[in-house]
């Protein structure tokens, strides 16, 4: 019979193996899956490796609690975040057994260099993938609206930057409106990249029926892992496929996340992208009142020439006149001298009919001249009738919808009209429209 050993001698011998084959220490790379500290200030690990989704290896580890406060505030130091789940890290390590609880690993050290350079390894790929499918500069060929008024908000209720977004655009010093609608989202820890894609779902389906001019996310800053979930390749491609063009004000000093890559526009900050709107209505309004200008400037011209034109009319009109007085009246002396040269026999049938002549030539020039007046008279009444000036000294008023006549405009409730009169230019909304006649 061969010689037995008990559980007890088997344990001791593959720990005796382990303590004489194994190096001391190895640098070990793995992910944390879970990490729990205990009441004396032991941390306790659970260290994994993963091919694709599947867990390929797996194994306990354990950080005594003096070495643990130097790893971890050497960790969070360096990288501005605390050791946590999900992370990707290089340990080093040493292979312990015990009888009882069997084997384990004992963290004594933690490269932050590793999980930094790691991160910006994968943000890397993720940029050189999306860059070839053209999903970089998707939403940028978008054309967001110079004046956009229905905003979409993906942020959280409670966040700084959320609060500071709504108080500039609120207080804003021109008095601008803007409509925003917020869709809540978790903004970091492992829930917040399946939280925003959600929160983009939403946004996207309401904008079938609400139409939003432009789509924001902000968040308000952060510490640098705190905002890995803004370089996350599925986030990414939902924005870059946005209906919507996308503005990004995530609070952040470092480069750009990945969703200000594929977003259209980025901004520094929530108070920026606030700001940023408001521009836009600056500088729409801007342009309008220089269109403005350039209106009243050619409406000036137009009034000037046609006053010109009348002038030059009526001058004309009155040179005419005089013109044709003094043709009549040479005409007159022409025939007085010619009835004179042949009125020689007989001499009173010759004055008779002189005299006849005399009062019908000027009958018909008083006549004449009677007209002309009467002509001129009714066309100088004619201009003042159709002198623009004067139908509002009546009372009368002009109305424009966006520089276009009332009547040439296709006028909907909601649209803003301006109304010119003689002293007074009077700016409305459509309240109420009835259509009434042919």
């Amino acid at each position: 019979m061969k010689q037995a050993l008990s559980l007890l001698e088997l344990n001791l011998l593959v720990k005796d193996t382990l303590e004489n084959q194994l190096d001391p220490v190895y640098w070990v790379i793995a992910e944390i899956a879970e990490l729990n500290q205990g009441r004396q200030g032991h941390a306790y690990l659970d260290l994994v490796e993963k091919q694709g989704q599947q867990i390929a290896a797996k194994m306990r580890a354990n950080i005594w609690a003096y070495t643990f406060r130097g790893i971890a505030s050497k960790f969070q130091s360096i990288t501005c975040q605390p050791l946590k789940s999900g992370m990707r890290v290089l340990a080093q390590v040493s292979i312990t057994f015990h009888e009882v609880y069997g084997l384990s690993l004992n963290i004594r050290d933690i490269d932050p260099d590793f999980t930094l350079g790691e991160r910006a390894r994968v943000r890397q790929e993720i940029i050189e993938k999306l860059s070839k499918e053209g999903l970089l500069v998707k939403n940028k060929a978008l054309k967001l609206s110079k004046v956009p008024q229905k905003v979409a908000v993906i942020s959280s209720a409670t966040a700084a930057g959320y609060g500071d977004f709504v108080k500039q655009l609120q207080n804003n010093r021109y008095g601008y409106q803007v409509q925003h609608h917020l869709f809540q989202a978790t903004l970091q820890g492992n829930e917040a990249v399946n939280s925003l894609i959600a929160a983009l779902q939403a946004v996207y389906s309401q904008h079938m029926t609400k139409s939003f001019d432009a789509l924001v996310l902000i968040r308000g800053g952060g510490a640098q892992l705190d905002l890995d979930c803004f370089d996350d390749e599925d986030l990414a491609r939902e924005l870059a496929k946005s209906p919507i063009p996308v503005i990004t004000g995530i609070g952040h000093e470092r480069d750009e996340t990945i969703a200000d890559l594929v977003a259209h526009t980025k901004m520094k900050t929530p108070t920026a992208t606030a700001e940023f709107l408001i521009s836009g209505f600056l500088e729409f309004e801007e342009q309008l009142e220089w269109h403005w200008k350039q209106i009243q400037r050619y409406a000036e011209q137009v009034l000037f020439s046609e006053e010109r034109k009348l002038r030059d009319l009526e001058h004309r009109m009155r040179q005419q006149a005089t013109f044709n007085l003094q043709k009549g009246r040479e005409m007159l002396h022409y025939t007085l001298k010619q009835i004179r040269t042949l009125a020689a026999q007989p001499l009173q049938l010759s004055r008779i009919r002189l005299n006849n002549l005399n009062l019908n030539l000027e009958k018909s020039s008083l006549l004449r001249i009677q007209r002309g007046k009467e002509h001129l008279d009714t066309m100088e009444k004619d201009l003042q009738r159709l002198n623009p000036q004067r139908f509002l000294e009546m009372g009368y008023t002009r109305t424009e919808i966006k520089g276009i006549p009332i009547h040439q405009a296709q006028v909907k409730e909601g649209d803003e009209i301006e109304t010119f009169g003689l002293k007074q230019k009077i700016r409305s909304k459509v309240i109420k429209l009835e259509n009434y006649g042919k």
